[in-house]
């Protein structure tokens, strides 16, 4: 059998078909239990958790269906089986409708219920499974799970709060890495939206042709390659919410386009006449000042006016000093756990060294350097030694001054700092990386082997 032991609750009023069905259901390696008519069914419900229900429809003291309902609504965890020797294709398609998992019909080869049962206790398992994922994904995206003494986070909670649970349009800005993704699951996490999906999209990694086509489909015979419809991703965040970071780089037709979404939410596939309507929270978010480009004219005045409804101004991570030790010490267990690491905590020289550095990376950067402390490091505790260059060498020039060395080995240092944070800030991407620098890949590569940093990313895993 495919999961023994599972509990079963067999209900029939016929006392042969009941022991027959207990029996066999028991050989196969199941526990079962007895009912022989609605009472005993509520009662055994009330006093064990059952995997599955298999219950005939025909019952001396009641409707079967009533029954069904009252398993479908108060034990969602439980999967219902029906069996019934009048069956009819009216009653099996209600009794799926109202939520039985499979619909059998007297007399049943031993078979037919081995093979139903192993199905029916495997579809036990995924709604387990899934609840287990469901909570995860609620503590994880929760407002007490975001590290942070700030009193700016601080307000920014309290607005979160006040807008989750609304269709209210939320832009949210700030430096990269300072957590505008997580803050915007955050945000689907606490709406009546949560059950629906949280679709990410990345406006600044995608051409405009391409961006068009991946959030609002497109039609067969659209373009050169468009063999069939494609359901894009507003389609697919329908009821639900989605996320479109990096807004700023929208090209103006793009930005129509977005213009006429946000107010009617409704739009046209690529290529198609058909007007798409959808139920669509949407929170975006970028790096840049708005403010400054609809000054230059290169975004659209109305369309920043109808997306900052609601602006989160995310700050920096040096503007949170007394959250690196927080966060710093979270990421070690976090790290710790993912490598199968053994650290008991961070010195205080260490702690010292990385309050003082500027994270131009924030606090995807501190992920970033703890994770790699924690992978390299030998000793029980994160100490300065366990800290890449960059952050070391901040106090190193201020205490010891300048020593008398080339021009070229003077230089190769902050080089390699410059670098580091550069890849740190990219989530070490060397195409955006090698972009943010203004220099070509190769050049990047060379300069990463020279440095020792292609060697220490394949450690960690980060290419």
């Amino acid at each position: 059998m495919g999961v023994p032991k599972k509990k079963i609750l067999v209900v029939d009023s016929d006392e042969i078909i009941l022991s027959s069905l207990s029996g066999f259901l028991s050989s196969e390696g199941f526990k079962t239990v007895q009912a022989g008519n609605i009472a005993q069914a509520r009662q055994a419900l009330g006093n064990e958790d059952f995997a599955l229900v298999v219950m005939d429809l025909n019952l001396p003291d009641g409707d079967g269906f009533g029954l069904l309902d009252e398993i479908t609504g108060n034990y969602p965890h439980t999967v219902v089986i029906v069996i019934t020797n009048y069956g009819t294709i009216e009653s099996a398609v209600s009794a799926i409708k109202r939520g039985a998992y499979e619909y059998l019909t007297k007399p049943i080869a031993d078979d037919e219920l081995r093979v139903t049962v192993e199905r029916a206790a495997r579809q036990h398992e995924l709604i387990i499974e899934n609840e287990s994922l469901r909570s995860q994904l609620e503590h994880q995206y929760s407002l007490e799970n975001i590290l942070s003494q700030n009193y700016k986070m601080a307000k920014i909670f309290d607005l979160v709060e006040a807008v989750a649970d609304s269709r209210t349009t939320v832009l949210m800005t700030g430096p990269s890495g300072t957590g505008k993704t997580v803050l915007a699951r955050t945000i689907h996490q606490r709406s009546s939206r949560r059950d629906k999906r949280f679709v990410e999209v990345s406006c600044g990694a995608l051409p405009e042709t391409l961006l068009e086509s991946e959030l609002f489909g497109y039609a067969k015979g659209a373009f050169t390659g468009a063999d069939g419809d494609k359901q894009g991703k507003f389609v697919a965040a329908n009821g639900g919410t989605i996320f479109l970071d990096e807004i700023g780089n929208a090209s103006p037709a793009f930005q129509v386009k977005l213009l006429h979404v946000l107010q009617d939410r409704q739009f046209e596939p690529l290529g198609s006449n058909r007007t798409m309507t959808v139920d669509v929270r949407v929170i975006l978010a970028t790096n840049q000042d708005l403010k400054e480009k609809v000054r230059q004219g290169e975004f659209r005045e109305d369309l920043y006016y109808r997306i900052n409804v609601v602006n989160i101004e995310l700050p920096p991570l040096r503007e949170r000093v007394g959250d690196v030790e927080l966060l710093a010490k979270h990421f070690m267990r976090k790290s710790c756990s993912l490598h199968n690491r053994q650290k008991l905590g961070i010195t205080e020289d260490a702690i010292s060294l990385l309050e003082r550095y500027q994270w131009p990376g924030n606090v995807r950067e501190l992920e970033n350097v703890i994770e790699r402390a924690v992978v390299l490091s030998r000793g029980s505790y994160i100490d300065v030694d366990s800290l890449p260059d960059s952050i070391k060498y901040q106090q190193n020039v201020k205490e010891q001054g300048f020593k008398s060395m080339s021009l070229k080995k003077a230089l190769a240092e902050p080089e390699k700092q410059i670098i580091r944070q550069a890849l740190d800030s990219n989530g070490w991407n060397r195409q955006k990386t090698a972009k943010s620098l203004d220099i070509n890949r190769t050049t990047l590569f060379k300069k990463m082997k020279q440095y020792g940093l292609y060697e220490e990313a394949e450690k960690l895993g980060l290419l």
